[in-house]
């Protein structure tokens, strides 16, 4: 189940948290990875890691809001692994501002990221995605990090909600023009809740910046499963979403938030 034999994959954002634990799920699944991110020593290292593992992979410097970054990422990757199957869009940030305290600097920031890097990377990944999509029985996969708050609202981070309603929408769009194309390419989102990883630890505090243990106790107990959801959860949805078994799957949304949208 969940095999990626054979496959190639790109994940952007992916020198720690859950980039990191996918490009590992993945080499342990049978793909060759690439990782893009702008910490270039801790990609390298990732990297490392995942060669002693066992696993063919490769590091590119990534800055997600240029799409000449994109254009050379990919082009670096398929000249190594000889086309691409999967496209993660990972990189994100947070910000936790109201609407009255953001500034056009915190907006700016937030869409160059979250907005403006999926849409790059999707729009430069999609040749070498269609390539290999029309020689594979379930196609290729673009797999999108959206969030919870891309599916109900926000009280304390607005402005990074409306980013991540974005990816939703967008990702659905991708689906659908990927389909009236004919192109034999996935897309679909994938919506985690609170994530203990240094991201999530962001979240946390904004619920509390004055006593954060208190703070992250409030934020797992908001999960009606009872705990934070960790890196390797989401991978493991991602994973499913990449891979062959989600074939009869595109412009869905994977909500992995312990049943916080359930309420």
């Amino acid at each position: 189940m969940n095999r990626l034999d054979g496959k190639v994959a790109f994940i952007s954002g992916a020198a720690r948290g859950i980039g990191a634990a996918t490009a590992r799920l993945m080499v342990e699944a049978g793909a060759r990875v690439a990782i893009g991110d702008v910490l270039d020593e801790r990609g390298r290292e990732t990297v490392r890691g995942l060669e002693a593992a066992g696993g063919d992979a490769l590091y590119v410097h990534l800055d997600v809001t240029r799409a000449e970054d994109w254009a050379a990422a990919i082009a670096a990757v398929t000249a190594r692994f000889g086309g691409l199957d999967i496209l993660v869009n990972n990189a994100g940030i947070f910000i936790a501002k109201g609407i009255e305290e953001s500034t056009a600097t915190d907006w700016e920031r937030l869409c160059g990221v979250n907005l403006t890097g999926v849409f790059f990377g999707t729009q430069a990944a999609l040749p070498a995605l269609r390539e290999r999509g029309a020689a594979s029985p379930q196609g290729s996969a673009i797999v999108n990090l959206s969030s919870i708050v891309g599916l109900v609202g926000s009280a304390l981070a607005p402005l990074y909600s409306l980013t991540k309603g974005g990816v939703t929408t967008f990702t659905k769009s991708t689906a659908l023009e990927c389909a009236r194309k004919g192109y034999r390419i996935r897309a679909n989102s994938i919506h985690p809740g609170i994530i203990d990883t240094e991201m999530g630890a962001q979240a946390i505090a904004a619920r509390g910046e004055n006593d954060i243990a208190a703070a992250r106790a409030q934020a797992g107990a908001a999960h009606p499963i009872g705990r934070l959801g960790t890196a390797a959860d989401v991978a493991k949805g991602i994973l499913f979403l990449a891979s062959d078994d989600a074939g009869f799957m595109t412009g869905s949304s994977l909500v992995l938030d312990g049943g916080w949208t359930a309420q």
